[in-house]
Formats: structure tokens, sequence, C-alpha cells
């Protein structure tokens, strides 16, 4: 925990450095990627633990409210982004994790919802997490895209998912929150992209 042996000064500092490592690209991919799902109707799956999946619940209601212009609201007639946090499904995450592991908890919630297709973004700092490794294995042999966020050294996960953000930094918090300032900016883009009929992929700055 950086913030340990830095001040306030110091610890903003480091946390603006540390964004400017992060492939531009790497985000910009994520984007083009959900956009896709958007555009083939097909549904965006989002999982994490602690942090993590504080964020995956995040990122997922912005996902699914923050792309759609208000003026779209009442407008049956407009597509809307299909998308699922699937840490938010509190009694189905404890049966499976108390009857029969913890790292079941995401693997077997996509055996009921997902299809061919679809796109699974799994979150974990340490790259690691047994229940996300595990869902990110079924969907790369079932058919889905797989993109991970990772941080340290990106673990198994880095490895495994067909794509990847990736936060070079062993400090949990900075790496969290780099991934959150990531998908805030993908939920802008795909709001231009979705509400204001605006569609071309942006090019990301080298």
């Amino acid at each position: 925990m950086l913030g340990v042996t830095l001040n306030p000064r110091q610890f903003l500092d480091r946390v603006a450095a540390e964004l400017q490592r992060i492939d531009p690209a790497q985000v910009q991919r994520l984007s083009d990627l959900i956009y896709e799902c958007y555009c083939r109707e097909r549904f965006v799956f989002i999982i994490g633990n602690g942090g993590s999946g504080s964020n995956a619940s995040h990122f997922c209601e912005d996902l699914g409210k923050g792309t759609l212009h208000r003026r779209f609201f009442d407008d049956s007639s407009k597509r809307r982004l299909k998308v699922l946090s699937l840490t938010d499904n509190t009694p189905y995450i404890l049966a499976w994790g108390n009857d029969e592991g913890f790292e079941r908890v995401f693997v077997e919630q996509l055996k009921n919802l997902a299809s061919a297709g679809d796109l699974l973004i799994a979150i974990s700092g340490s790259g690691n997490s047994p229940n996300i490794l595990r869902a990110v294995e079924w969907a790369n042999a079932h058919g889905l895209t797989t993109f991970g966020c990772t941080g340290f050294s990106g673990g198994r996960l880095k490895e495994l998912a067909h794509h990847n953000l990736h936060v070079p930094l062993d400090d949990m918090g900075i790496v969290e929150s780099i991934h959150l300032t990531a998908f805030h900016w993908v939920v802008d883009d795909l709001y231009r992209r979705i509400s204001l009929d605006s569609p071309v992929a942006s090019t990301p700055a080298a």
C-alpha cells in the first residue's frame, strides 16, 4: 500500500504517473468489444471479487444506464446494451459457494446465462482468483470472448484471457482505481457511439 509511505501529494503524483503507463489501445479494445456486443445484441457479463467486484457492479450500472441518452429512456425502439454483473446475485453466489465451493460462483451463472458470442469481462488485480479463472476457462471453451483486467504481474488471467487491460503495479487500491478510471472512459465512448450516433471507434493516443 503506497499510501502508507507517501503523503497525499506524492500519492496522487504516483497515481498520475501510473495512469500514463496504461496502454490506451487496451482501453479502446475494451470499448470496441462491448460495442460489438451491442451491435450484435449479445450479452456482456462482468465478474470480480472484493474491490474488483465493486468495480464490476459500478461498471455494469454505468454501461446499462450511462450509455443511454435520456431522450431514449421511453423509446422502446432504441436497442439497449445487454449487460449483467454476476457479482450481484447474492443468493445464487451464497448457494453455490456454500454447497459446492466459492470457485464455482461465477462459472455456474455463466452456464445458466451465457451463449457463444457473448463477452466476459473478468476483473482480478492479482490475476489468480480461482473463481475468475474457472469462469474464463469455461467461457473460452464455449465461444465467448474474454477480456481480463489485471494488476501486479497479471497472473494466469493475463495469459488466459483473449484480451487484457493490465496495470503493472503492486498496489491493489491503485490498480482498482485505474481500472475504474478506464471504465469511465469506456462508458463515455460508448455513450457517444450508442446515443450520439457516432459509431466509428476512437483512435487512442500513443
